[in-house]
């Protein structure tokens, strides 16, 4: 238990020396503001719009209720 205790402050501490590294590092440039805004625009263009377009919810469009679209996933991932 305690193993994963330590790998996990250990995550938790690397994951946040990186934050603060790119949050420094963005900080002190003249920039850095307008990069982050463009960081920001873009991920939510990635994860928000492309999402709508590419990635449409063909169980909800093909099955009417949940139990069917249970079945189905179950069949799928059951057959050979």
């Amino acid at each position: 238990m305690e193993l994963l205790f330590n790998f996990n402050c250990k995550l938790y501490d690397m994951i946040g020396r990186a934050f603060r590294f790119y949050y420094e590092g963005f900080r002190s440039m003249t920039w850095g503001r307008k990069l982050w805004k463009i960081i920001l625009i873009k991920l939510f263009i990635m994860f928000a719009i492309l999402k709508l377009f590419f990635f449409p919810n063909l169980l909800k469009r093909d099955f009417d209720s949940d139990e069917e679209r249970a079945n189905h996933v179950l069949e799928q991932m059951t057959d050979p």
